[in-house]
């Protein structure tokens, strides 16, 4: 992806996984294969395996740098971390950290990481294995979370500690962050400018989780937004009703994912989502009665 300049603020994305394919009906469960009958002429040779048609999905970070923070959305998976219930992401060794050192950043350069929601492909280089403990990766970083998502999860880990929640994440990704004292909770709706800066800020998007949250980087008519995971897919935009496995809202994912798509149609505003592989941001263009895709050159 190439950088973004939004104002005086350049967003940069940081790759763990470039590309992973993965069987369409695993994630998304509901679709047929009707749907990419339909709609696999159009879509990009870096979303989808024309032969076996498997859906490609690439796992990254964007680093939003202001005049006075770097701030760094979602962080992946994380190494050494134990997944055993999906194998592609069990005890990962990848070169993340270095990823972002070819952008100019240390780990004690990043000011805050912001996390869209908790899932464990979206915290887990929130920590590193450090002697046997997960401690805080960015030592010197807050860690934004939304308050009705840690909540959420705090409950069902209090209920069964032994359970893994998120795959095992809550636990070695988040927990780690809170109990260091790093963690901001924040709420829909809260004013947070003082830790994004004044072109950044956060939006309410349940459905995929209890409290999905969007991160927007705006200047005058400029206008980018980071989704997490309310689309996981191009295919998603042409076939909306398209829903993930692990929406927890199946019909608040939805609502949520078309207010996005009639947001971004047809207009300048650029969507990062947080699994289009390639060149990853684009445009949302009206297509009949639904949406495409459009990356970005």
């Amino acid at each position: 992806m190439q950088p973004i300049d939004i104002g005086k603020a350049r967003i940069e994305k940081v790759v763990e996984i470039a590309s992973m394919d993965l069987a369409a009906d695993w994630l998304l469960p509901n679709i047929q294969s009707t749907d990419i009958d339909a709609e696999i002429d159009w879509m990009d040779p870096c979303c989808i395996d024309k032969v076996s048609r498997k859906l490609k999905l690439s796992f990254h970070s964007f680093v939003i740098r202001t005049p006075t923070r770097n701030i760094l959305v979602d962080t992946c998976n994380g190494n050494h971390k134990e997944r055993p219930s999906m194998p592609e992401w069990h005890r990962l060794n990848t070169n993340y950290l270095e990823n972002l050192a070819r952008l100019g950043l240390r780990p004690e350069d990043i000011d805050l990481v912001l996390c869209t929601h908790l899932h464990a492909d979206h915290v887990g280089w929130n920590t590193r294995l450090d002697n046997g403990r997960w401690v805080p990766t960015f030592p010197r970083a807050r860690y934004l979370m939304g308050r009705q998502e840690f909540e959420h999860y705090h409950r069902l880990h209090g209920e069964n500690p032994a359970a893994p929640i998120n795959r095992g994440s809550f636990a070695d990704s988040v927990l780690p962050v809170v109990e260091a004292g790093r963690a901001v909770f924040v709420d829909a709706g809260d004013q947070v400018a003082t830790e994004l800066g004044t072109d950044v800020r956060l939006e309410s998007a349940p459905g995929h989780t209890p409290g999905n949250l969007l991160v927007h980087v705006c200047h005058g008519h400029e206008h980018a937004i980071m989704s997490g995971d309310v689309i996981h897919h191009p295919i998603q935009c042409a076939r909306p009703h398209l829903s993930n496995a692990a929406d927890f809202n199946g019909a608040a994912a939805l609502q949520t994912r078309l207010n996005l798509l009639e947001s971004c149609a047809d207009n300048s505003k650029i969507l990062l989502t947080g699994h289009f592989a390639g060149p990853t941001a684009g445009h949302v263009v009206s297509h009949g009665s639904a949406f495409r895709f459009r990356f970005r050159t």
